[in-house]
């Protein structure tokens, strides 16, 4: 099969950026005065919802009423969040995940386009690629849909239908890279072909459906090239 695109999600699958983004809610609720703390577990909880803002709608619901934030509060504070994302990452040490430079390689030497479907913001996803490629976003990917341009995120297929409808292309010619069991229903639900490689924060998380589960995008090579998928290497119903 000629793949003619190949579709990333980012965070968790491009980089490891979910440090990067949970040190940055922490110091944008520092700055406000919140109060609020997200530690590793309690991160790896709210990553179940997907959006920043509605991580923290989702975080609120817990709390006591006199800490609840408007709406608007609330985009205003996730703004604050993407502008410290961004300096964290402005200061160097990211680097993208095994196989991935590879993988987008041959995916071009191939012929086949470059997008990108995520529920990450359109600025984090500049930061990252400014960090890595020193480029646009739009110079390293043909296509990229993102953050709030769908009403509804993942695991609902709204991004990855907005990547094929601007792609010009049928789910059947495209394939999905992803991290975590909300993208993975995503894509499925969009229609797609869909190769796994969990996350630091994804790693135990169910997979069933995808096409391959392997520890690295070094292995998602194969569906390109025409070599076996190794058999899965994490959980799965």
């Amino acid at each position: 099969m000629e793949w003619k695109a190949l579709i990333f999600d980012v965070d968790g699958t491009l980089a490891e950026t979910e440090e990067g983004h949970r040190q940055a809610f922490n110091q944008a609720f520092a700055e406000w005065g919140l109060g609020w703390h997200w530690d590793e577990p309690l991160y790896k909880k709210l990553l179940e919802t997907t959006g920043g803002k509605e991580r923290i709608r989702a975080f609120q619901q817990q709390r006591p009423a006199e800490e609840q934030l408007s709406d608007d509060r609330i985009g205003a504070l996730h703004r604050r969040k993407t502008e410290l994302y961004a300096e964290i990452l402005s200061s160097g040490g990211l680097s993208l995940r095994p196989g991935v430079e590879a993988l987008m390689a041959e995916g071009r030497l191939q012929g086949a386009k470059l997008a990108i479907a995520t529920t990450t913001s359109l600025p984090n996803v500049e930061a990252l690629c400014h960090c890595i490629w020193g480029r646009r976003a739009s110079d390293v990917f043909d296509v990229i849909a993102a953050g709030d341009q769908v009403s509804r995120k993942k695991p609902a297929p709204d991004i990855y239908l907005l990547a094929l409808d601007r792609l010009g292309l049928p789910a059947s010619e495209c394939i999905a890279f992803e991290d975590s069991e909300a993208g993975l229903q995503s894509a499925l639900a969009a229609g797609l072909t869909v190769c796994v490689a969990p996350a630091r924060y994804t790693i135990d998380q169910d997979f069933a459906g995808a096409v391959s589960v392997t520890d690295t995008l070094e292995h998602g090579l194969q569906a390109l090239t025409g070599g076996q998928t190794r058999p899965p290497t994490c959980k799965q119903s």
